[in-house]
């Protein structure tokens, strides 16, 4: 062999040798992601390892010293300790290579109603959000955007002019008492409070507009996830955001009603379906109040008797390490009447960076295909069942595949 030659297959095994290497790294990563850093396991698991199935078969659990500590000086025989609050628990490769320490909380396990009735969503914004800009037309017939690169999208107006402002009507009487070409708009911005100084245009006698969209309230149909006996509740699995901006909106107040299921609009490939239904909005309809929307669902109280919202007995509720993928069911009304229907639970993510994504879920149940295809918009928050306990709840919808979808962990809804 010439040395050209060996030169060329030893740049050949060293580039093999270097895509391994990365190739190795990567594996090694993405395993990490995988792993939790946190876990709560119920004091009444009766589970050998914690994190059970979700770990390969070539990784290993070993239980470690959060840290060190010096010899006892007390009998063992004369001393009896209860569980610990917390451990910690080593992943490694054959128990050789360490991986990554999880923080392991012992609690006690909760139990819950599980929902599956829809229920009417009203939500008033905190301040007045602005959807966007755009262009209107002055008294001459010249047409311009005054507000544009001034406000942003998802900016929250908190005051015009000095004057406090909740609705839309109030942004637009304060617009409309505009002096010197332009107002002062106190706003909310990525949570920080900011003031702008916006131009604006005399559109008609008494009316000055500075082309900007804006909204201060949202309504809907969801699914109620779960009840607490001291009255409490949780939705939908995910939170409440402007249709236009995507932003999530900030609560200043929020109902639940009743509301009638009137028809459903199938699901397609494409085309995601629909419950549609009507809110009754009047106070003998209000079921509770909404006293937070975040990422993972919105939160509050029931006014109403439980009892008429559940026939259902509280169950356990299953914490993310003992989710299984294979059968599982969800609990909807899509008919009217809250009946359980079947699914697969395909897929099981115990450290998803989007809490709303941590199971795929696939509809398996004849019934709930026929009538809706899969999953419809509206049934977010129905309860997922498995083994009897309350596991989760169903987020989202493939557009592309109606039969299948995202679902959140109880547990990750209880932390709210």
């Amino acid at each position: 062999m010439s040395i050209l030659e060996k030169k060329r297959k030893g740049r050949y095994l060293f580039t093999l040798l270097a895509l391994l290497i990365m190739m190795a790294l990567l594996k090694w990563y993405l395993l990490m992601q995988e792993i939790p850093d946190h876990l709560q396991v119920p004091s009444d698991s009766s589970r050998e390892k914690v994190l059970g199935d979700a770990l390969p078969e070539w990784m290993q659990e070993t239980v470690k010293e959060a840290a060190g500590r010096q010899a006892s000086d007390i009998p063992q025989e004369n001393l009896h300790i209860s569980s610990p609050d917390s451990y910690v628990v080593e992943c490694s490769l054959l128990g050789v290579l360490p991986v990554k320490d999880v923080q392991v909380e012992v609690v006690e396990r909760q139990q819950l109603i599980p929902g599956g009735m829809p229920v009417g969503i009203y939500m008033k914004t905190e301040g007045v959000l602005i959807v966007g800009t755009g262009e209107v037309c002055d008294m001459n017939g010249q047409t311009c955007e005054p507000g544009s690169e001034i406000v942003h999208s998802g900016d929250y107006i908190l005051a015009v002019n000095d004057v406090p402002v909740s609705e839309k009507e109030e942004v637009v009487s304060q617009m409309n008492q505009a002096v010197g070409g332009e107002v002062k708009l106190t706003v909310l911005r990525k949570g920080e409070r900011t003031e702008l100084q916006v131009p604006v245009v005399q559109t008609g006698l008494s009316e000055y507009k500075a082309g900007i969209w804006i909204r201060d309230d949202t309504q809907g149909i969801g699914t109620l996830t779960y009840l607490d006996e001291d009255g409490s509740f949780g939705a939908l699995g995910h939170g409440i955001s402007d249709i236009d901006t995507s932003t999530l909106l900030n609560l200043q107040s929020g109902t639940l009603y009743n509301t009638d299921i009137r028809a459903v609009i199938k699901g397609e490939n494409g085309v995601p379906g629909e419950l549609s239904g009507i809110i009754r909005y009047s106070g003998d309809e209000i079921l509770g109040t909404i006293e937070e929307n975040t990422g993972i669902g919105i939160f509050g109280s029931i006014t109403a008797d439980i009892s008429e919202l559940s026939g259902s007995d509280a169950l356990d509720i299953a914490y993310k390490q003992e989710v299984e993928e294979g059968p599982a069911t969800l609990l909807s009304a899509v008919d009217g009447e809250v009946k359980e229907y079947d699914i697969s639970i395909e897929k099981i993510n115990l450290n998803s960076s989007d809490a709303n994504k941590s199971m795929v879920i696939r509809v398996t149940d004849e019934e709930l295909l026929e009538i809706t295809g899969g999953i419809v918009q509206g049934m977010s928050g129905s309860p997922i069942l498995q083994n009897g306990r309350i596991v989760g709840a169903v987020t989202h919808v493939f557009v592309n595949d109606p039969t299948k979808g995202y679902g959140i962990f109880i547990e990750n809804m209880l932390e709210h």
